[in-house]
């Protein structure tokens, strides 16, 4: 299968070039890499054009799901390998990914942030957290009798193009909180949404940093279940 690796990127100049040579050493050897300049003012774009095999799609309208979606409809893989600007996978992180789509039930794959710039308790307990919680949730809400969804990391996940398709695309209607949950809660429909704890990406704290770990942890969670119920009450 060939893979789209989609980076959205606004205003990224200062670990962008890290990010896409991350991402050009996979080991896995079908692939494309997009980056999506979603209206920087800085060299966000000039860098990325410094990359010969990397394309490189302009998207004005500011948003998260404006880029993913642009990069979507500029993608010609079977797979959409989603990224965000600040992470750095291993080289093996596609080759991981794909195997669990050996499963043709699987419409989707995700696993754990590693928080690789984070404190050391912090990065620790996010880690363990994602590995036990995250991954259990997960299960739990796609069960037969159930069904409300699946835990999808926003920058660390793999979809099928087709089942993406099917479910519309991105919600380009969201700004960027409960983007990653609403997707999952689309996908899930035409296949199994699994959680891998050894699907690991590494990507910064930053937002932790400048926004406080309880602030943002709180955030997310209330977006989850917010989107989770409203497709389940829906």
């Amino acid at each position: 299968m060939k893979v789209s690796i989609v980076i959205p990127a606004y205003n990224e100049e200062a670990g962008l070039a890290r990010t896409i040579t991350s991402a050009l050493e996979q080991d896995y050897p079908h692939f494309e890499v997009i980056v999506v300049n979603n209206g920087s003012t800085d060299r966000t774009e000039e860098i990325a054009r410094g990359f010969s095999n990397v394309t490189v799609v302009n998207e004005p309208k500011r948003g998260l799901l404006w880029a993913r979606e642009a990069g979507r409809l500029a993608a010609s893989g079977d797979i959409i390998a989603n990224m965000d600007a600040d992470c750095l996978p291993d080289r093996d992180w596609l080759s991981k990914g794909l195997r669990l789509f050996n499963v043709a039930s699987v419409s989707a794959a995700s696993g754990p942030y590693d928080y690789y710039d984070g404190g050391l308790v912090f990065r620790h307990v996010s880690l363990y957290t994602q590995m036990t919680l995250y991954w259990l949730m997960s299960r739990i809400i796609q069960l037969p009798g159930i069904r409300a969804g699946a835990v999808l990391i926003g920058g660390n996940n793999l979809i099928r193009a087709e089942a993406l398709k099917k479910a519309g695309g991105y919600n380009t209607a969201l700004t960027f909180y409960g983007e990653d949950t609403d997707t999952a809660t689309r996908v899930v429909k035409y296949g199994r949404v699994v959680f891998s704890n050894r699907l690991i990406m590494k990507t910064s704290a930053r937002r932790f940093k400048a926004e406080g770990i309880v602030n943002l942890q709180g955030k997310y969670l209330k977006y989850f279940f917010k989107t989770v119920m409203a497709k389940r009450i829906g």
